[in-house]
């Protein structure tokens, strides 16, 4: 029987196991919405802007470890999309996200809502395909949601024109995929992880550092048995926090320009660096030629691009991270008997939990509300139990430092783009994918109003989402930049006229609350947490409090900079 493009699209979203669709309609894909009430498994969730679409796919990928999909029309709406797919190829997120396009004949031709979105992309997905033959599509979603998943997972996307959606053909479903050009490496070589355990066996001040990597490879567990089986210390990135539970005593906390003081100097001593599903940000080095200057590197990453790209590599091993750990902690243990290593890294340990104990995290409670207290506040209602999702600035890193992290896909934040209005409709594709936890965003005031008009999208799914602004009337991490590094010159950093964000709430339908006294948070925050709508609760903190430590930038990790 020969079937349309459209159900061609949606039966071959089934049976990839997609039961989500961010999307929002419009005329060239118009013919696919028309056949979408036909396919009740895939619920479609109708977002206020594209961009959202995106973030709310990455945010149920996140959340859920599988592949989010979402759904634009061409031209404008296609366009809509870069930022949201930018921001998940920067952090390795699993999606397909599919455009509606001009019909075949008419690419090229400046027709109306015409984009070359495969050009416009290209540097942004792991890989796009433009589909011009109906009795190719089948094979190309297959090969879409294969490249997503795989690998280094990133986003793929497909364009299709919408004489294709309408063509019709026999469906096919192949129910194996192979592409001959692409072979990820899972495996790791086992001369490397024996490098890898001879190197461990002869340092005496090793350190792990823990990425986003562990999370996707769900290596958390395989890192917690090497890291308490050898007596390592561990870092972890800001994408990588919640692979290992910072509450263990031998978390030195976030490393970089927000890092703990025990964990940046802990890289600076150290002889030997574990780094496991990490890429080597900037802003986890610092100065590059300064960055953990007495260490060997081992360096553990499924893609083999990411190694020696940014620092030199004694032990490069390609492979997934969980089998490699795996590989590791085998040959560890069938040398236990001659190797004493605990006893090996005894008075490392003893250094860095004294740099942890004479520098932790602290700050000064005034007459106004800390921002610190209030993630400190979140951490003790939701006792850690709870899925957090960010916008990006001040309040991001105050997250990253005082929130306690302690299981993986916990954390939802924008880490290599820094993408403002993130973290809102991401939390609605969280929420959906986990519709029985705790789903709270941490936002600014500033960049919650990029995307607040999901609000609508919350209210209208009856989301039990908790929305919490620090609201401190500026874009706080560009001001504090101005007032440590270009000498207070707060250029278009006030953001005073601000919307009433409580009545704002309200109008969409959610409930708002607003906190001005440090008596008034538990209290409140406990009011709101306990609905079962959609919340906002405005928290109206100190409008000048910085975030440190900091590592000004070209600055190495020890130089940082502590009040």
């Amino acid at each position: 029987m020969e079937c349309t493009g459209a159900y061609i699209l949606l039966e071959s979203l089934k049976r990839e196991g997609v039961d989500l669709l961010f999307g929002y309609p419009g005329g060239a894909v118009i013919d696919i919405y028309d056949e979408l009430p036909r396919h009740p498994d895939i619920r479609h969730v109708l977002v206020r802007h594209e961009q959202a679409a995106v973030h709310a796919a990455d945010g149920y990928a996140r959340a859920s470890g599988k592949v989010g999909v979402c759904l634009a029309t061409s031209g404008p709406g296609a366009t809509n999309t870069v930022t949201g797919i930018a921001t998940a190829y920067s952090d390795s997120i699993p999606l397909v996200v599919i455009t509606g396009q001009v019909p075949t004949a008419l690419i090229g031709n400046d027709a109306f809502q015409e984009v070359d979105i495969v050009g416009i992309t290209r540097s942004c997905t792991k890989h796009n395909f433009l589909v011009k033959d109906i009795n190719k599509l089948a094979l190309t979603i297959r090969q879409a949601f294969f490249l997503a998943r795989s690998g280094r997972p990133g986003p793929v996307l497909i364009d299709l024109p919408k004489d294709i959606v309408q063509a019709k053909t026999e469906f096919i479903w192949p129910e194996e995929v192979y592409m001959r050009s692409y072979n990820p490496t899972y495996k790791p070589n086992l001369n490397q992880l024996r490098r890898t355990v001879e190197e461990l066996s002869q340092a005496s001040r090793p350190v792990i550092l823990a990425g986003g990597g562990v999370i996707m490879a769900n290596a958390s567990d395989e890192l917690g048995m090497l890291a308490r089986r050898l007596q390592i210390p561990v870092t972890s990135t800001l994408m990588g926090l919640g692979g290992f539970p910072v509450t263990d005593e031998l978390s030195l906390g976030m490393v970089g320009m927000h890092g703990t003081y025990a964990a940046n100097l802990a890289i600076n001593h150290a002889d030997l660096l574990l780094c496991v599903g990490a890429r080597f940000d900037d802003r986890v080095t610092g100065k590059l030629t300064a960055f953990a200057p007495k260490a060997r590197i081992v360096h553990i990453d499924i893609d083999p691009t990411s190694i020696r790209k940014n620092v030199a590599v004694q032990v490069p091993v390609v492979g997934d991270c969980k089998l490699a750990l795996r590989g590791v902690l085998d040959i560890c243990e069938a040398k236990l008997a001659e190797h004493d290593w605990a006893g090996q890294h005894a008075d490392w340990l003893k250094t860095v939990w004294d740099w942890k104990a004479s520098k932790p995290l602290a700050y000064h409670k005034g007459e106004h509300i800390k921002p610190q207290e209030v993630i400190e506040a979140l951490c003790q209602l939701t006792k850690g139990d709870a899925v957090i999702s960010t916008e990006v600035g001040q309040h991001q890193m105050w997250v990253a430092q005082f929130f306690s992290f302690t299981r993986p896909r916990t954390l939802l934040t924008s880490g290599g783009l820094g993408t403002m209005g993130f973290g809102f409709p991401a939390a609605i594709g969280a929420q959906m994918a986990l519709p029985d936890k705790m789903v709270i965003t941490v936002a600014g005031d500033s960049s919650l109003q990029m995307n607040i008009q999901e609000l609508a999208t919350s209210v209208a799914c009856n989301l039990p989402l908790k929305v919490v602004i620090l609201n401190n009337k500026h874009m706080g991490m560009v001001r504090q930049w101005q007032e440590l590094f270009y000498k207070g010159n707060y250029s278009c950093t006030n953001m005073e006229a601000q919307p009433d964000f409580v009545k704002l709430a309200e109008a969409y339908g959610a409930e708002g609350y607003r906190i001005e006294k440090s008596e008034d948070l538990l209290p409140v925050l406990e009011k709101a947490f306990s609905s079962d709508k959609t919340a906002l609760i405005d928290v109206m903190v100190e409008r000048e409090e910085n975030v440190y430590p900091i590592v000004p930038a070209g600055a190495a990790l020890d130089e940082m900079l502590l009040v």
